[in-house]
C-alpha cells in the first residue's frame, strides 16, 4: 500500500508550526515512511530539512496563490506523480492551494495542524476548505481546537480533530542549576515583543516590586515591534537597572537555567510551547489563567495560575515564590515531571505515529 507523506509548510520564518514539522517529518522518516517536505526556498524551515537530510522541494505560496489555476494543477500534478497519500498542511494560505490541489489529485487524507487558538471565520471559503478538502484537523491544545469551531460549531466534525502537543527534546536539556540561595531573584519571560505576548505587563509588575522595595531583576527575551515601547514604559519608571531586554534568545535551555521564575504574561497561546521549555528546566511558572495554559500548569503544583489581567493578584503570587525557595524547588521538579510524560518529543512523536499508522489501517480495511 502506498505510505508516501508529505508535509507542506511555506513558512518563511521559524516558530513552533515549522518545528513540529521538522520534528514530525524526521519521526515518520525514521519510523520508514517515505516523506517529502514543501517549503519556502530559503526559509528556515527549508535549511534545517537539508541538514538533517529530508527530501525537499521549494515552493512560494502568498494568500492568493490558490486562485492561480496553473500553480494548482502543477502542485496537483506533484502529488500525483510522487503518488502523496497523506498531507499535512500548516498555515491558511498553504491548507488554499496545496489542499485544493491535494484534493484535486485524489490524496486520501488532507490533515491541517492548526497552531492558532483563535477562531476560523465563518466563510464560504472556510465552510468549502472544512466541508470538501479537509479530512482531519491535528490542534495543539485542546483551546485550540474548542476555538477552532467558535464561530461555526458545524464547521467541522469534532471527532476528526485530534489534539496534539508540541514536544521537547529533553535529551538537549541539561539538568537543572540550582541558585536559590542567591540575593536577587530573577524573572524572566521569552516571547516576540508583539502584543498578544503582553509583555508590558511585566513592566507594570516591576514597578510594584519595586514599590515593596523587593531585590529582584526581570529579563524579557525576545524582538518584535513592541520593544521600543517596552523600553520606554521602563524609562518612564525609571526601571532600567532592574528590567533588561537580553534581545532574541538562541539558547533557550541556558535562559531558563539563568532564570529562577518564568513569567506568561500573554493575552492567549495556542500551545504555549515556552511554558513546557520552562518546565524542562525545573522552573516554576506563572500565568494568567486562560486559553491553553491551564493544560500546561496544574495550579499550586507546577505553577500558579492568575484570574486574566488581575496585576494584584499576579503580584502577590510572584511575590509568594519570591519568597519560598523551596516551594520553586518543589513546582520546579513537579513541572519536569510533567513536561517528561505529556510535552516530551519521545511523547509527541509516539502520538503522531500511532496517528499516522491508524490512518493507515483505516485505509486498508
Amino acid at each position: 500500500m502506498n505510505r508516501n507523506i508529505c508535509f507542506f509548510n511555506t513558512i518563511k520564518t521559524w516558530g513552533g508550526g515549522e518545528k513540529w514539522h521538522l520534528e514530525m517529518a524526521l519521526c515518520l522518516k525514521n519510523a520508514g515512511y517515505p516523506v517529502v517536505l514543501g517549503t519556502s526556498p530559503g526559509s528556515a524551515l527549508y535549511r534545517k530539512a537539508i541538514e538533517n537530510g529530508l527530501p525537499c522541494f521549494p515552493v512560494s505560496v502568498s494568500n492568493l496563490s490558490f486562485l492561480n489555476p496553473f500553480k494548482r494543477l502543477r502542485l496537483a500534478a506533484f502529488f500525483r506523480n510522487r503518488k502523496i497519500h497523506t498531507l499535512f498542511l500548516n498555515h491558511p494560505s498553504d491548507v488554499k492551494l496545496a489542499g485544493m490541489a491535494a484534493k484535486t489529485a485524489g490524496v486520501k487524507n488532507i490533515i491541517y495542524r492548526r497552531g492558532s487558538a483563535v477562531p476560523v471565520k465563518n466563510s464560504f471559503l472556510n465552510r468549502y476548505l472544512f466541508g470538501h478538502v479537509l479530512t482531519h484537523v491535528i490542534a495543539n491544545s485542546q483551546a485550540t481546537k474548542n476555538t477552532l469551531l467558535q464561530n461555526n460549531p458545524a464547521l467541522f466534525p469534532q471527532d476528526k480533530i485530534q489534539v496534539m502537543y508540541n514536544g521537547i527534546d529533553l535529551s538537549a536539556v541539561r539538568p537543572p542549576v540550582r541558585a536559590i540561595n542567591r540575593d536577587v531573584v530573577v524573572l524572566g519571560n521569552i516571547g516576540r515583543m508583539v502584543h498578544q505576548k503582553g509583555q508590558h505587563y511585566l513592566i507594570e509588575l516591576a514597578k510594584r516590586l519595586r514599590q515593596r522595595n523587593l531585590n529582584f531583576r526581570v529579563l524579557i527575551g525576545g524582538d518584535g515591534p513592541m520593544l521600543n515601547d517596552l523600553k520606554k514604559r521602563v524609562d518612564n519608571y525609571n526601571l532600567s537597572d532592574c528590567v533588561f531586554f537580553p534581545g532574541f534568545i538562541d539558547d533557550v535551555f541556558s535562559f531558563m537555567h539563568s532564570i529562577d521564575i518564568f513569567l506568561l504574561p500573554s493575552l492567549w497561546e495556542g500551545f504555549g510551547f515556552v511554558i513546557a521549555e520552562a518546565m524542562a528546566c525545573h522552573k516554576p511558572v506563572v500565568a494568567w489563567n486562560l486559553s491553553s495554559n491551564p493544560e500546561l500548569i496544574m495550579h499550586n503544583v507546577n505553577g500558579l495560575l492568575i484570574p486574566a489581567f488581575d496585576m494584584d493578584r499576579f503580584t502577590d503570587a510572584v511575590v509568594t515564590l519570591m519568597d519560598s525557595p523551596v516551594n520553586r524547588t518543589r513546582m520546579g521538579d513537579a513541572g519536569f515531571e510533567l513536561c517528561q510524560s505529556q510535552f516530551s518529543l519521545a511523547a509527541a512523536s509516539s502520538r503522531l505515529l500511532n496517528f499516522v499508522n491508524q490512518l493507515h489501517l483505516t485505509d486498508m480495511a
